[in-house]
C-alpha cells in the first residue's frame, strides 16, 4: 500500500532548534541543553551542574574573588565545549543568566566582562522581577492543568541562595509578588561571619527565619489560609525525593505540610558532613538544604498551607519555555502584568472606569499608529500599564498629580516588570499632561536616545486617549482612524457633542503634533459632511 501524500499546500515542518540555558546561582552553575520544536515543545537532551562559591563570596565579602571568577570561567569553557558538540554556536541559541549572588556583587561588571571575554557567553545578571517572572513561567503549565490551583489560593515559593521569591496566586492570577533577602547561603554565611557558637547556630537560625517569615506574612495581602504551597527549588526536590515513593517517575509530587515540616526539622539538625556522606549531596548543597527547608516549613505554617506541591521545574525551565515561544512577553505574562496594575490602581483608589477606558483607547491608537511609531509589543504593554496608572498620583494630591504618579510608580512593584520598565511607565504617565519631556527632568535625563523617543511617542498617544475621555464618563467608545495630509483623523460614533474633547485635545494635542507631525482632528460620524474642528 502506498502512503498518502502529505498536503502539498502545507508548509514544510521546521527542524527542531537545539538550545542551551545557563543559570549561575549562589552554589552552582547549571546548564540544560534541549530541543525546541516549532510547536513550542521542549525536549531536554542533557543537564550539567558544577558547584561554585559565588554566594559565599558575595554575601560575606561583597565581591566575587579572583579565584572564584577563574573557576567560573573554567566551568563555562567546559559548558561551551559541550554546546559545540550539540551544534550550538549562535548567540540566539543560548540564554545565560545570573541571580542575586552576581547581581549584588560590587565587581559584577568586571565578573561579567571576564566571563564574556573568556567564553563568549553573554551572562546577564537579571533583576528580581525577572527571576519572579521566570519562576511563574516555569510553573504556569502546572497551574493551568490543576483544577484546585485554579479555584483556590496558592503560594509559589523559591528559596534560593540569596533570596526568596514569592508569588500569591488567586483563581489562577498573580495578585502579589515580591522578593525577600532571605536566602539559604546568605543566612549560613551571616552566621559564620558573626562566629555564632556551633551549639547555638540552630537556635539563631530558627529565630532569624521566624522573624523574616513573620514580616513576609504581614506584607502579603490575604487574610485567609493558603491551601497550597508550590515549592520550586533543588532543596524542595531533594525533600520530595526522600518523602515521595517513585519520585523519579513523576513530574510533580504532593506532600502533606506535617510530613514536610518533620523532614525539614530532621535535616536541619544533621551535620553537613553527614548529609554529604549519607545523601550524596555536594558540600554546597548540604550547607544550604537545612536552612532552605526550614524557610519552606515556616512559610507553610504562617500561611496555614496544608499541602506542598513540588514540581520538577526550575528557573531553567522558565528560560526554555520563553525560548520555545520565541517571545519573552507572552499574552499570559501580559495579562498578569495588567492584573497586577489594576490591583495597584484599586489600592490607590483611582477612577478605574476612566483608567481602563483610557487604556483601551491608548491601545487602539497605538495599533493604528504602528507605521509611524514602529514600536514593538513590549512598548504596547508599557503604554497600557501607564494608561491604567496615569492618575495614581491623585492618591497623594490633585495638585501636580502627574509628578506624584511618577513617584508612586517608581516606588511600586508590579509583577514581572524591571526597574527600567517601571521608569518608562512612570515617565509616560508623568507626561500625559502639562509639560513635555525636558532633558533635565528626573528619570528622563538617564534615558538613552531610543527610550527618550519612545517615551515621547507613547506619552503623545496617552495624551490623546486621555483627552477623548476628558468628561470621565466614557462617552467616546467607538472610533475609526484615518489620515489626510498633515492630519490624523479620529471619527467618533455615537457621540453628539465633542466640544469638551476638542478643548482637551487643543490643550494636550501639541505633543502628539510635534512627535508624529500630524494634527489630531476629531469628527462625529453622524455628520460626515460637517466641517472638521481642530
Amino acid at each position: 500500500m502506498t502512503a498518502a501524500n502529505p498536503d502539498p499546500a502545507a508548509p514544510p515542518a521546521q527542524p527542531p532548534r537545539t538550545v542551551a540555558v545557563i543559570d549561575a546561582g549562589a552554589t552552582a552553575i547549571r546548564m540544560v541543553i534541549a530541543e525546541l520544536d516549532e510547536n513550542g515543545h521542549v525536549t531536554p537532551l542533557e543537564s550539567l551542574q558544577q558547584a561554585v562559591h559565588l554566594g559565599r563570596d558575595t554575601f560575606t565579602k561583597g565581591r566575587i574573588q579572583p579565584a572564584t571568577i577563574e573557576e567560573c570561567v573554567n566551568i563555562l569553557r567546559g559548558f561551551r565545549r559541550v554546546m559545540k558538540e550539540y551544534g550550538i554556536t549562535k548567540d540566539d541559541q543560548v540564554r545565560a543568566v545570573a541571580t542575586s549572588s552576581v547581581r549584588e556583587a560590587e565587581n559584577r561588571d568586571t565578573f561579567l566582562d571576564r566571563i564574556y571575554t573568556a567564553t563568549l557567553i553573554d551572562l546577564e545578571a537579571i533583576e528580581e522581577p525577572e527571576v519572579t517572572r521566570l519562576t511563574y513561567v516555569a510553573v504556569q503549565q502546572l497551574l493551568s492543568q490543576d483544577a484546585d490551583l485554579l479555584q483556590q489560593s496558592a503560594l509559589i515559593v523559591e528559596v534560593g541562595g540569596g533570596s526568596t521569591e514569592l508569588l500569591l496566586i488567586q483563581s489562577g492570577n498573580v495578585t502579589y509578588s515580591n522578593t525577600y533577602g532571605l536566602g539559604a547561603v546568605r543566612m549560613r554565611e551571616q552566621l559564620e561571619t558573626y562566629r555564632a557558637p556551633a551549639d547555638r547556630i540552630r537556635t539563631i537560625l530558627d529565630q532569624d527565619i521566624t522573624r523574616s517569615v513573620d514580616d513576609i506574612r504581614r506584607n502579603v495581602p490575604i487574610e485567609s489560609a493558603v491551601p497550597h504551597l508550590i515549592a520550586v527549588s533543588g532543596d524542595a526536590r531533594f525533600a520530595a525525593s526522600q518523602l515521595v515513593p517513585h519520585w523519579d517517575s513523576v513530574d510533580v509530587a504532593s506532600v502533606g505540610s506535617r510530613a514536610f515540616t518533620n523532614f525539614a526539622e530532621k535535616i536541619a539538625g544533621v551535620p553537613v558532613d553527614e548529609l554529604v556522606r549519607t545523601h550524596g549531596l555536594t558540600f554546597q548543597e548540604a550547607e544550604t538544604v537545612g536552612p532552605a527547608l526550614l524557610v519552606y516549613a515556616r512559610l507553610a505554617k504562617v500561611f496555614k498551607a496544608k499541602k506542598f506541591i513540588i514540581p520538577k521545574c526550575s528557573l531553567r525551565d522558565g528560560l526554555l519555555a520563553e525560548m520555545a515561544a520565541r517571545e519573552h512577553w507572552t499574552k499570559e505574562f501580559a495579562d498578569q502584568v495588567i492584573r497586577s496594575s489594576l490591583t495597584l490602581c484599586q489600592r490607590c483608589r483611582c477612577d478605574e472606569n476612566h483608567a481602563t477606558h483610557v487604556a483601551s483607547l491608548s491601545l487602539q491608537l497605538f495599533r493604528e499608529l504602528q507605521p509611524e511609531h514602529q514600536l514593538g509589543q513590549r512598548y504596547e504593554l508599557l503604554l497600557q500599564v501607564a494608561a491604567l496608572l496615569h492618575e495614581i498620583g491623585m492618591f497623594i494630591s490633585n495638585r501636580s498629580y502627574h509628578k506624584h504618579s511618577l513617584y508612586m510608580i517608581l516606588h511600586s512593584d508590579l509583577f514581572g516588570l524591571t526597574k527600567d520598565d517601571m521608569l518608562l511607565i512612570a515617565l509616560i504617565a508623568r507626561y500625559h499632561r502639562r509639560a513635555a519631556p525636558r532633558s533635565y527632568h528626573e528619570g528622563y535625563i538617564n534615558l538613552d536616545r531610543e527610550n527618550r523617543i519612545a517615551v515621547s511617542k507613547l506619552a503623545g498617544i496617552l495624551r490623546v486617549a486621555d483627552a477623548l475621555d476628558s468628561s470621565d464618563r466614557q462617552l467616546v467608545r467607538e472610533i475609526a482612524c484615518s489620515r489626510e495630509p498633515g492630519q490624523f483623523l479620529i471619527t467618533v460614533t455615537g457621540a453628539n457633542d465633542l466640544t469638551l474633547e476638542r478643548l482637551a485635545l487643543k490643550q494636550k494635542g501639541t505633543m502628539f503634533d510635534d512627535v508624529y507631525g500630524l494634527k489630531v482632528i476629531l469628527r462625529e460620524a453622524s455628520t460626515p459632511g460637517a466641517a472638521a474642528h481642530g
